[in-house]
């Protein structure tokens, strides 16, 4: 229903100082277009691809491409969706965004804006492998509805250490968590050997945030926040 995947979208008013964050903690930046007006960047761990905008928007959106954008946004908006922004015609680049029963914003374009570099899924940064976006929500059940309407598949549910359900597509994990687990939008990253990477990090003079949520091990995660403000949740996977 979404298309595939593109980026983690988010507003980044200082977009040097953002590059050099995520490239120090082993991404690398991809080729971008000229879509876009605005100043413009996207970096990678080989799975995961944020965009860097400097234009101010709902922050973050999670942004899919999906061809025959005009035809999808009809279709939407008979089962009931009602866009937040829709800019769809021939003469433009088609871009359209609604949000979930949570107030997640969702972007669909009809192209991409960048091109991949050359680096595979396996290559994963210093954080390691990325799991999934975890998404703050009152209710769970409504909004874990609304994605399997959008074609994702329910994967995990679970109390520990938080209510948390969890859902998959072919190319993002989104996982549902009760407001209160965390207090935005984070991207997360598992790995056994976590407790070494973030040892190793803070080694190097990576400074982590203070608010990692009370439920987890402080030995065993940690929390990053970027310049521009996307938190980066690292966890033990067992």
């Amino acid at each position: 229903m979404l298309g595939r995947f593109l980026e983690i979208s988010v507003h980044a008013p200082e977009i040097l100082e953002s590059l050099a964050f995520y490239e120090r903690l082993g991404f690398t930046q991809a080729r971008v277009g000229e879509t876009w007006s605005h100043p413009y960047a996207v970096v990678t761990d080989g799975r995961l691809f944020v965009g860097l905008h400097a234009y101010e928007f709902a922050s973050p959106a999670l942004t899919f491409v999906q061809p025959d954008l005009m035809r999808h946004v009809e279709a939407l908006e008979r089962l009931g969706m009602e866009m937040a922004f829709r800019k769809v015609g021939a003469d433009v680049f088609n871009e359209a965004g609604f949000t979930d029963p949570g107030g997640q914003m969702i972007a669909m374009l009809e192209a991409r804006t960048f091109s991949p570099p050359e680096r595979r899924a396996h290559e994963t940064s210093r954080l390691g492998w990325f799991e999934e976006v975890a998404l703050p929500v009152r209710e769970l059940q409504p909004v874990a509805l609304f994605w399997e309407r959008m074609g994702f598949i329910p994967a995990e549910e679970s109390d520990e250490p938080f209510p948390r359900i969890a859902l998959t597509s072919d190319t993002l994990n989104v996982a549902l968590l009760h407001v209160g687990a965390v207090s935005q939008p984070a991207l997360v990253f598992a790995e056994e050997d976590m407790p070494a990477r973030i040892a190793d990090l803070k080694d190097s003079g990576v400074v982590f945030s203070r608010r990692l949520p009370r439920s987890l091990d402080p030995a065993r995660n940690a929390l990053l926040e970027a310049p521009e403000g996307t938190l980066l949740l690292l966890t033990t996977r067992d």
